[in-house]
């Protein structure tokens, strides 16, 4: 058994999928250059209210409440799109036959979803929810259930062998029509041709598929030649061919052309909620989640269109998004890329990453067009252990990290990673991305380990700035080395100005703070070391342990000199 979905006035519907609360409204869908645009779609309240296909734009001012829009080929691929998505999530075996039709095979899927019928109102339900309303026809043979998808509403079920009866009350146009763009068919066709086919069979006095398929075969194919009898084994419902299956790719994104172009954030989030709503439709239908969104923003030059505060906003949103200095080219697109840490199915939380993201980089400029797409990975599952501590919810802990981001800035929030490099305190912020420790690892490998530099692994070369006591200050120096247990860094070092007398420090000035000044009695050093000089900022310092004589007796630091700016710095004190 095969499955048909079709979607009438697919145009017209495309857009009312993005724009639901035109749903009831007369809308008519435009083609053409203007000012010779024609019909080209309309929905059932405009076919109601006596628009035709075809209807010049002039000639609709007479429909005072009648909505225009302009046919949107992006809008019709992303609706394409969806619907492959939902067929490919009740059958492996998919057809993409033409613009808002598929075809599926239902064979081997009742054990697994039920008799037909209840198959048959799955998919009506699904298309439905994502924004289309569909006719579901399921047959024994594909273009039975091609036919009886786009002559009959609702769902229609052909039992195998009666093909030929429910067939024939429907009209020629609704063969003509259902075949005219079909890709799979041999009977593809355009209008022209499909108008000489009508012509024909009303010559005839043929109205109907059962008149056609009462036709006797030799005649027929005397007159109309192999085209005639394809059409009269159609009209009987017994043509039978393999589908052509459309091979799965998982590209899950949207996109919506925009009537007028928008600056403020309020109105993008609305059109971006209804995006994200429905790629995560799609991706739930496939059993998948969200690793990666990315955003790409069409951008328009402002123009003066004698609005000020639009175009007062427009360039609030340049100055914060352009250089002060920026003489180039306008830029025409804008992109942004969300990284998850984990896969996540969460419309709401991704729309409130967004917003928080587009206030911390504007796009600066009006949008025209808005693509959005995900990268689909497999759900996280976790089973947390019962003597674990609990960890926070991935989506409520990037939201959290988000806001953060926005109040302090991009490359200061998530994860410190240690460098490859010997240089001293060296590390670069990643986006947090929690590691989940594996339970067959040792219990030795899960803990961290500190370790201290213990100063007595050097081989100092001590000097003493005061020949008269030197002794004393020495053995005071060493004994007080020999007892520290820790470095205590300063973070971030402090800036010091330092008096050097025959290549060693003497004289020791804290900038940044009062109390830290004195005389330098003891020094052990210098250990030298560099790196990165192929680098743009190569380094190279020089650290020496001292001892600087204050009220309550010795103090020790850890001085070090950048040799590239000749700067000192106190790293740390020693406890």
């Amino acid at each position: 058994m095969f499955a048909c979905i079709f979607i009438p006035d697919f145009s017209a519907q495309a857009i009312l999928r993005f724009e639901p609360e035109l749903r009831a409204c007369p809308v008519a869908v435009l083609t053409g250059r203007p000012p010779l645009e024609k019909v080209m779609a309309l929905n059932e309240k405009a076919r109601q209210a006596g628009v035709e296909i075809g209807t010049t734009r002039s000639q609709l001012e007479a429909w005072g409440n009648l909505v225009l829009r302009a046919r949107s080929e992006v809008q019709e691929s992303s609706a394409q799109a969806a619907l492959l998505d939902c067929a490919q999530s009740f059958s492996p075996e998919v057809e993409d036959t033409s613009p808002g039709t598929v075809l599926l095979n239902l064979a081997g899927l009742e054990p697994l979803l039920g008799p037909l019928p209840e198959i048959a109102h799955d998919l009506a339900q699904r298309v439905f929810q994502m924004g289309l309303a569909a006719n579901v026809a399921v047959a024994a043979n594909p273009d039975a259930a091609l036919l009886a998808a786009h002559g009959f509403p609702g769902v229609t079920l052909i039992p195998e062998g009666r093909e030929a009866e429910q067939l024939g009350d429907l009209p020629v146009d609704v063969l003509l029509e259902s075949f005219s763009f079909s890709f799979s068919s041999s009977l593809s066709c355009n209008a022209e041709e499909s108008a000489r086919w009508a012509e024909i069979f009303d010559r005839w006095g043929i109205r109907k598929l059962r008149a056609l398929a009462a036709l006797p075969e030799v005649p027929i194919s005397e007159r109309l030649g192999q085209h005639g009898l394809r059409l009269r084994k159609l009209a009987r419902g017994a043509a039978m061919r393999n589908l052509r299956g459309l091979q799965p790719q998982l590209i899950f994104a949207e996109s919506v052309e925009l009537e007028y172009p928008i600056v403020l954030l309020e109105p993008l989030a609305f059109l971006l909620n209804r995006m994200l709503e429905q790629v995560c439709a799609r991706l739930r239908q496939r059993a998948l989640a969200v690793q990666e969104l990315r955003l790409n923003l069409e951008l328009a030059a402002p123009q003066s269109n004698g609005d000020a505060s639009f175009m007062e906003t427009a360039a609030q949103a340049l100055t914060h998004a352009l250089p002060e200095n920026f003489t180039g080219a306008f830029p025409r697109t804008f992109s942004r890329t969300l990284r998850l840490p984990t896969p996540m199915l969460d419309a709401k939380v991704f729309l409130k990453l967004l917003q928080l993201d587009l206030q911390a980089h504007p796009p600066g400029a009006p949008i025209v067009k808005i693509h959005l797409s995900a990268e689909p990975a497999r759900p996280r599952a976790l089973q947390s252990g019962l003597f674990h501590p609990l960890f926070p919810e991935p989506e409520k802990l990037e939201l959290t990290l988000a806001r953060i981001a926005g109040i302090v800035g991009d490359g200061r929030v998530g994860s410190v990673e240690l460098l490859d490099t010997h240089r001293e305190g060296a590390f670069a912020v990643r986006h947090f991305a929690p590691m989940e420790l594996s339970a067959a690892e040792p219990q030795a490998k899960r803990e961290v380990k500190h370790e201290v530099k213990q100063p007595e692994n050097r081989k100092p070369n001590m000097s003493v700035s005061k020949p008269d006591d030197a002794g004393e200050l020495k053995e005071d120096a060493q004994e007080k080395m020999s007892a520290v247990i820790a470095l205590r860094l300063f973070r971030p070092p402090l800036a010091a100005a330092v008096t050097v007398r025959e290549a060693k420090p003497v004289l020791l000035r804290c900038i940044e703070r009062d109390d830290l000044v004195g005389e330098i009695v003891w020094t052990a050093g210098p250990w030298r070391s560099s790196g990165d000089w192929s680098e743009p900022e190569g380094w190279s310092r020089d650290e020496w342990d001292i001892a600087v004589a204050v009220e309550s007796g010795l103090a020790l630091y850890r001085l070090v000199q950048d040799k590239l700016s000749e700067n000192w710095f106190l790293e740390g004190m020693y406890d």
